[in-house]
């Protein structure tokens, strides 16, 4: 403890601020294990960028982790670009003190003399990711924690190519960090630097975003729809782009459209939970809606609600939405005559199905790790393959390649085509899906997501997956384990065979267990949360659209039967 209690009197300097100090003189005396959890690490990058509470402390989010981070990257800039005018574009989305904090930002990047683009009101994180190109920037930075808590908030790093950084450039930045003190942190702003921005961009960003998800599907003036933002950004965006589609049937939630970074009218901001969606859905139940829109606050997951079979509201999952996106695109695409170039891709504790549905169209499938600044990066890595669309699990899907990173509004705009040219073709969104399960195999995933905060969850979730490492699963359901493939070795292995093949994705902390009937089981810790989380997905065949209720309790079963025997 005389550590921690060191490393949080370097903070009582006159260079840090008065309420800072005083805040830390009270923890040092009053409270030693809030002091401990604020100073016992550095907060660190991962798959999402930097995110954790706000506060004061070095695993904090505040103007002097921000402003070292800042630094860092100004610095690194400076050394990849020489003496070359360096641009950088900052956005932030509806959290408690990202106005402020984004402004921070923007203070150290001019003062090391960099240029700044800042939105002057809060904006998506996909109109972010298309602005770092759209104005020829060399870096970009949105302050978002995503769908997490109130009492978060994040950093999140765009390189050139408007994709998040990936490795070497986030070790190689990491390290530039870390060579730093919070002293060399240049808090001089040079305002003749930092450019208020808006709606320019805006305009730009709606136009690349009605070109890359509008197909003039039919009934637009028939399809319902209900949008909640969740107190987020997507206010600024969505709206908009539908209207500009010709969808007039929207009915935003009022309640939950102003910005408000306590979310007051939901418990969690984060679409793929079903309460979230609730205010939206009895909406929707209502007024005879035929879709429910919901987003996270910074715009870049979307949870959808559709009518099923019985004429319910009903919350899909990530990969459901993901599934049937993605064959409309290829649909589109295979009547424009596809290429042969064409690509389309997921992460690996996604659905398999996507890899299914990619082999029917003779395209290429490709597979990254989780986390979309790998897919992202697969449009940089490939220059003369076309990204058509892609998506993960947890909700995220990017429509084209104008933008480089999840995007729910033009993923919005994408679903409601679906829905609408479904429903005037006598069909609906539901029942693409299940005739999508009768061609390519009817898939089902179910997640676990189990939270353990502080130092001691930290140390639960390492311990949970050693065991699920060194005591290995050998049936799931009856059926035997064939592979293993682990991602902490880069090493899958048939331990019926002894075959061994190298996985060709950088290492991550990902296990995952394969049987012969093709049940899959993965496990890894979130990046951004306090979490460990546990993937199932199962498949079977689906004879007719008239055998899925019977064949959908088959599976239901069977992902329930599979949490038991985990004891999750």
């Amino acid at each position: 403890m005389d550590s921690i209690t060191s490393i949080a009197q370097t903070w009582l300097t006159d260079f840090f601020d008065s309420e800072t100090k005083n805040e830390i003189q009270h923890l040092i005396a009053n409270d030693s294990e809030e002091l401990k959890e604020r100073f016992y690490k550095n907060l660190e990058f991962g798959t999402g960028g930097m995110r954790g509470v706000m506060g004061v402390g070095t695993n904090r989010i505040n103007r002097y982790t921000l402003g070292k981070n800042t630094q860092g990257l100004s610095n690194y800039l400076k050394k990849v670009h020489g003496n070359k005018e360096i641009k950088v574009v900052i956005a932030y989305d509806c959290r408690h003190n990202s106005d402020t904090l984004s402004k921070t930002v923007a203070e150290v990047f001019s003062a090391n003399g960099i240029q700044v683009f800042l939105f002057s009101e809060l904006r998506t994180t996909p109109e972010l990711s298309f602005a770092v190109r759209h104005l020829g920037c060399d870096a970009g930075i949105v302050l978002t924690a995503s769908h997490n808590p109130p009492e978060y908030n994040g950093y999140k790093v765009y390189w050139s190519d408007g994709c998040q950084i990936v490795p070497p450039q986030d070790g190689e930045i990491i390290a530039e960090i870390d060579s730093l003190s919070f002293e060399d942190i240049q808090f001089d702003a040079n305002p003749d630097l930092i450019t208020l921005i808006d709606k320019d961009v805006d305009e730009a960003f709606f136009e690349a975003s009605l070109a890359n998800g509008n197909f003039n599907a039919k009934g637009k003036d028939d399809f319902k729809i209900v949008f909640t933002s969740l107190h987020g950004t997507s206010i600024t965006a969505i709206p908009e782009v539908l209207k500009r589609a010709g969808y007039n049937n929207v009915t935003v939630i009022a309640e939950q459209a102003e910005p408000n970074g306590a979310f007051p009218t939901v418990e969690s901001p984060n679409p793929e939970e079903p309460a979230a969606l609730a205010m939206a859905i009895a909406k929707a139940e209502e007024i005879g809606a035929d879709m429910v829109v919901g987003t996270d606050p910074d715009s870049d997951r979307l949870g959808i609600a559709v009518r099923n079979l019985e004429g319910k509201m009903e919350l899909l999952n990530g990969n459901q939405t993901m599934i049937l996106m993605t064959k409309f695109l290829l649909d589109k695409y295979k009547e424009k005559g596809l290429k042969g170039n064409e690509f389309v891709a997921s992460t690996i504790v996604s659905t398999p199905m996507m890899e299914q549905m990619a082999k029917a169209y003779g395209v290429e499938f490709k597979t990254a790790l989780t986390g979309f600044k790998w897919i992202g990066k697969m449009i940089k890595d490939f220059p003369d393959s076309k990204f058509l669309g892609g998506g993960e699990e947890s909700f995220g899907y990017m429509v084209g390649d104008f933008v480089r990173d999840k995007d729910a509004v033009t993923s919005t705009l994408l679903a409601c085509e679906i829905g609408s040219d479904a429903k005037a073709e006598g069909s609906s969104f539901y029942e693409e899906l299940i005739n999508s399960y009768v061609s390519f195999g009817f898939y089902k995933e179910k997640l676990i997501s189990l939270t353990k905060k502080g130092i001691s969850g930290a140390e639960e979730i390492k311990q949970m997956l050693k065991d699920f490492k060194e005591n290995p699963v050998e049936t799931v359901q009856s059926s035997k384990v064939v592979w293993i493939e682990d991602y902490n070795t880069s090493l899958a292995k048939n331990v019926q065979t002894g075959e061994e093949k190298a996985i060709d994705l950088p290492k991550s902390n990902v296990l995952i267990y394969e049987t012969e009937d093709g049940t899959r089981i993965a496990a890894r810790p979130s990046g951004t949360e306090p979490k460990v989380k546990f993937y199932m997905s199962t498949n079977t065949t689906l004879e007719n659209a008239a055998d899925y209720k019977s064949v959908n309790s088959q599976l239901d079963a069977k992902l329930e039967g599979i949490v038991s025997e985990l004891n999750l």
